[in-house]
């Protein structure tokens, strides 16, 4: 009878795992559809459900959307991960997360400036998901980076700390230009920043001379 019992409470919980996710996709979608400004009817409504079926998967408003930001902190990484395997080079990696980043931001800027903006909540954040967001790209940003580095024979030493200064830029640089009506294409801002970037990055990690 305990075996049936774990049985029933492991397909239980895989199902509410499934649920959850399902619910987290409409989410997505009411934002896209409706603005970062989104509120819980309308995530309901999406989901084609109630809110009180929404909090019977989301303790509140708080757990809705730390979901969504880690869904969105998920595909990043996914993404920034195939970029950087693609790259030839630092200079390529360091356009390749650029262009991955500035990619989803113009992708989906309501999405962006729900994460970034916590519309939902009503109480601060005991823990910041943009900023562990951030704090994982620029992870992501300098193992890639120092990895090439070291191929090249560059001095690598300071790699982990510039990757998330140069994550802050990008990040600043993301947020100014989607807000911006008349903004650059994307295609632009991503050169433009790898070229101020990678300037910096040139000049600091260069290769050591041979004593």
């Amino acid at each position: 009878m305990e075996v049936v019992e774990d049985g029933r409470r492991t397909r239980w919980a895989e199902h509410r795992r499934r649920r959850r996710e399902e619910l987290v996709t409409a989410a997505l979608r009411a934002i896209t559809s409706k603005g970062a400004g989104v509120g819980m009817d309308e995530v309901a409504a999406a989901a084609g459900t109630s809110k009180t079926v929404l909090y019977r998967h989301f303790s509140d408003k708080e757990d809705l959307y730390l979901a969504v930001a880690e869904r969105v902190n998920s595909r990043i990484l996914r993404e920034l991960g195939a970029a950087a395997r693609q790259a030839a080079g630092p200079r390529d990696a360091l356009a390749a997360i650029i262009g991955v980043y500035v990619g989803l931001v113009e992708a989906d800027p309501e999405v962006y400036r729900f994460v970034v903006s916590h519309p939902l909540l009503e109480r601060p954040l005991s823990s910041d998901p943009v900023q562990r967001i951030s704090a994982t790209v620029a992870d992501e940003t300098a193992r890639t980076i120092t990895a090439h580095l070291r191929v090249g024979g560059a001095r690598d030493s300071s790699a982990d700390a510039l990757a998330h200064g140069l994550i802050a830029l990008i990040r600043t640089a993301a947020d100014r230009w989607i807000s911006t009506p008349d903004r650059v294409p994307a295609a632009t801002l991503v050169s433009d920043l790898t070229q101020l970037a990678w300037g910096g990055l040139s000049a600091v990690l260069s290769p050591q001379e041979v004593p």
